[in-house]
């Protein structure tokens, strides 16, 4: 148990019975009433989402995840199939479970998947994979070195921003929250 004002992003709390992803919380001190933590929670079950307003002394329970290392191995029909990396366990996930991570997604990629009372839940990325670029303007000869990105893209088709001086088959490094170019990777 913790209390209101300890709620943080990227945390699973339980909310009436119900474990929700907390997406947003800010502390509010409105003028001289009392203080309180604005949230934005996605509803795990179901994927509704909802706000609600947590006193700062309201007790909330925190939500044990259980994650399990899988091993992606391919996409079919809206659907990607992960195997257990310790009993070669298959599990397929549909596109809305698998959601922004897909653009992350490489066969014999490790990742983590998370559940709750044995419901999958969501998939846990790293902060930051590399990926080759399959795709990319060339350099302009003469540019100068200050912060122009150019688009680039990656061998799981996103396109990010990157440096002009990357070309077509380097390896970088992207921050798999923010979508961003992190550094180009060598060796």
């Amino acid at each position: 148990m913790m209390n209101g004002n300890q709620i943080r992003p990227g945390m699973v709390i339980e909310h009436e019975g119900v474990p929700y992803q907390v997406m947003e919380a800010v502390h509010r001190t409105p003028g001289n009433k009392r203080a309180f933590m604005q949230t934005k929670l996605r509803n795990l079950v179901t994927g509704d989402q909802a706000e609600v307003r947590f006193s700062t002394t309201d007790r909330v329970e925190r939500v044990a995840l259980s994650e399990r290392k899988m091993q992606y191995l391919y996409a079919d029909g809206g659907f990607y199939h992960f195997m257990d990396v310790e009993n070669f366990e298959q599990v397929q996930l549909s596109e809305d479970h698998v959601g922004d991570a897909a653009n992350f997604l490489l066969p014999e990629t490790v990742i983590g998947i998370n559940s709750y009372e044995e419901v999958t839940i969501g998939i846990n990325l790293p902060k930051s994979m590399d990926l080759k670029v399959v795709e990319t303007v060339p350099e302009l000869k003469g540019a100068t070195a200050s912060a122009q990105y150019k688009p680039a893209k990656l061998e799981t088709g996103l396109t990010v921003k990157v440096p002009p001086f990357i070309s077509d088959g380097d390896t970088v490094r992207i921050d798999t929250e923010s979508h961003d170019y992190i550094t180009r990777v060598t060796g």
